[in-house]
């Protein structure tokens, strides 16, 4: 006959999913911290399910061209409402992208890295090697899909390039050409584009002339061009939030400047107005100088977005980065807008930024070796 106590065993039982309920509900900055408590509480930590619906961090890696030593990456946990430094990882090249929890290196050679814990892995040899290419990963696939950019033979550019689409697959380590982006598009493939993987759909999308058009990842092949401008836009950014398309953009009206953001229909490309930033916020991402016209104080704004947010961030060094971000209510339909801290001291000066936001879980913490791409 067993001594073993059923109410004990209960009561450790439902103490050990009390535990997983509580910490399932914390940042992941908490979780790590409190990894280190016990060996049960790590077990428990490490082992937790992904969140249902998680909110996309922002990623922030600033690149200096003549001194690694000034290189310095940024995460910001919305949960938490914080930034975290994060240790600038070694690079293959400084031709980066990222997306979906990965950093890609695309050009002399394309490799690929989890975002928390770098380790390079390179692909099979790219028939046509990208600078600052678009690039999406396939939902729930091991593919992932390389648009546009600039091309790079011998270590030089080729501006007049007519490259094709290549799609990798992870699975075989194998790249497939397929149609390249529309002419429309060419003349400024590696500077004034924005994209965003939607349903099945990567939509590309000139930030200036707001052509729009879109490669289907089941036929391979490109929608016709369209143009998606909002009344009074300057300037816009594509992305895809809750399976949908959200415009970002600088607009000018009767009243004035404004960042709205509005959600688009991917039949019809109607589109309708879902927020506007408040003047506070807007004007506290701008940079302060006589010499500055109005117009131009707002080039070096950006948005990325994926999930329930979208994150604006002025890319000048001089006003050291600031953003804020809107959460796109999915139940009641309204929008909410906050600015975010500052980034941490010190902070240096850029050549270049990469920007980006992905969801994370903590098995990107624990397990990165695991991560797979589209997993």
């Amino acid at each position: 006959m067993s001594d073993r106590n059923p109410e004990s065993s209960n009561l450790n039982a439902l103490n050990r999913d009390v535990t997983e309920s509580i910490l399932s509900l914390l940042p992941i900055p908490s979780l790590v911290r409190f990894s280190t408590v016990s060996k049960l509480w790590r077990s428990i930590i490490t082992s937790l399910p992904p969140s249902p619906s998680p909110s996309p961090w922002l990623f922030l890696f600033g690149i200096h061209n003549t001194s690694s030593f000034h290189n310095q990456s940024f995460a910001f946990d919305p949960l938490s409402h914080s930034w975290l430094r994060l240790p600038f990882p070694s690079l293959p090249s400084l031709h980066l992208v990222g997306s979906d929890r990965f950093l890609f290196s695309t050009a002399p050679r394309f490799s690929f890295s989890p975002i928390l814990n770098p380790h390079w892995r390179p692909t099979s040899p790219l028939r046509f090697p990208r600078i600052n290419p678009l690039l999406g990963v396939f939902p729930s696939s091991s593919k992932l899909i390389l648009v546009g950019g600039v091309a790079s033979i011998g270590g030089l550019v080729n501006i007049d390039d007519r490259s094709p689409v290549q799609i990798y697959d992870s699975a075989l380590d194998s790249w497939e050409l397929c149609p390249p982006l529309p002419e429309a598009f060419r003349s400024n493939a590696h500077e004034t584009l924005s994209s965003a993987l939607c349903k099945r759909s990567f939509y590309v999308f000139d930030v200036t002339s707001c052509f729009i058009s879109s490669f289907s990842l089941d036929t391979y092949t490109w929608s016709d061009v369209q143009t998606l401008r909002p009344p009074g836009l300057l300037f816009a950014f594509l992305n895809s939030c809750n399976d949908a398309l959200v415009l970002g953009g600088m607009c000018y009206s009767d009243r004035g400047f404004s960042f709205n953001l509005w959600r688009v229909d991917q039949g019809s490309m109607e589109f309708s107005e879902i927020a506007i930033m408040p003047d506070a916020l807007l004007f506290g991402l701008l940079v302060d100088s006589e010499d500055e016209d109005d117009a131009h104080r707002f080039t070096t704004l950006k948005c990325v977005g994926s999930g329930n947010l979208v994150y604006v961030f002025n890319q000048d060094a001089h006003k050291k980065y600031p953003a804020c971000v809107c959460d796109i209510g999915l139940e009641n339909g309204k929008c909410t807008w906050r600015s975010l801290p500052n980034l941490p001291s010190p902070l240096n000066k850029f050549h270049k930024l990469v920007t980006f936001c992905s969801t994370l879980s903590i098995t990107d913490v624990f397990h990165s070796d695991e991560a797979h791409i589209g997993a």
